[in-house]
């Protein structure tokens, strides 16, 4: 049996851009003189550095080899959502008064279980790691409490792997929907997920090793929160003390989004309240 350790890059970027595929719905809303602006100034913009820092014919065909490699190992939704969804992120967000958003990442499965409060996320019975409880309340901007308010919650386990995106993991393991009381309360039971590596044995890990970057990511949970009337928000949360917050490869931290957790009473595991604010709807 193929265990998560053995993920590769090949097959999670695989499933990544499957997933892609299966879910978003795409509108060809954008003008004819809007995609030549856009695809107009990446282009200019490749011809600028190519120009700027005299790219040898073998350099450009190293990357001429990459790109076609990024799209063989199906990383292209690893790679936008690693280097460019944090300021198509910050473009969207902008005009936001509640709280901060932050990148979906390549790794977002709708429809998860629907869970009862006080929630536990599903996870295997020797699920490893430090229990966490995560709790708060959804607001809107006026300060009111928001009733049945959505939190989708997903996340990596302890050894950096997503379910459904790694061999040997439960389906809908450390993924879940709870519905918040009508208080816009909630409680959520899951362990702390640990930092991670994005893949490194694909084209982007040739890309980080050719550059000497590093990989990592810092431990961090996964949310969408929604309500109707309400504006959708997509956000991660980070934790406090963890060495990559400062130099996440994602730039996806913001520090509105760090978490200070606690130790839990009774000393099971740790327990952290982050509240949500939604905008209203445009």
């Amino acid at each position: 049996m193929t265990t998560e350790t053995q993920a590769t890059a090949a097959a999670s970027g695989a499933g990544a851009t499957a997933r892609f595929r299966e879910n978003k719905h795409f509108a060809a809303t954008t003008s004819q003189e809007r995609v030549s602006a856009l695809a107009g100034r990446v282009i200019k913009a490749v011809n600028d550095v190519v120009l700027d820092e005299k790219v040898s014919y073998d350099e450009y065909n190293a990357f001429k080899a990459w790109l076609i490699r990024v799209g063989e190992d199906g990383e292209w939704p690893l790679f936008l959502d690693v280097w460019v969804e944090h300021s198509v992120e910050e473009v969207a967000n902008s005009s936001r008064h509640g709280s901060k958003g932050s990148i979906e990442g390549p790794y977002y499965v709708p429809d998860a279980p629907s869970l009862e409060l006080p929630a536990t996320l599903p996870m295997r019975d020797d699920e490893p790691g430090t229990p966490l409880l995560f709790q708060g309340q959804v607001r809107n901007v006026a300060g009111a409490p928001v009733a049945g308010a959505l939190i989708e919650l997903w996340h990596a386990d302890d050894l950096g792997f997503y379910s459904q995106f790694a061999p040997g993991i439960p389906e809908w393991n450390l993924r879940g929907s709870i519905t918040a009381d009508e208080q816009g309360n909630f409680q959520i039971n899951t362990i702390q997920p640990a930092p991670y590596q994005i893949p490194t044995d694909g084209a982007c890990g040739a890309l980080i090793a050719a550059a000497g970057w590093h990989a990592w990511r810092p431990a961090h949970l996964h949310l969408k929160v929604s309500a109707p009337g309400h504006q959708l928000i997509t956000t991660q949360l980070y934790f406090e003390g963890d060495e990559h917050v400062a130099d996440d490869i994602a730039s996806a931290v913001k520090p509105e989004l760090v978490l200070a957790p606690t130790p839990r009473a009774g000393g099971q595991g740790r327990e952290v309240t982050y509240d949500f604010v939604l905008d209203p709807e445009d």
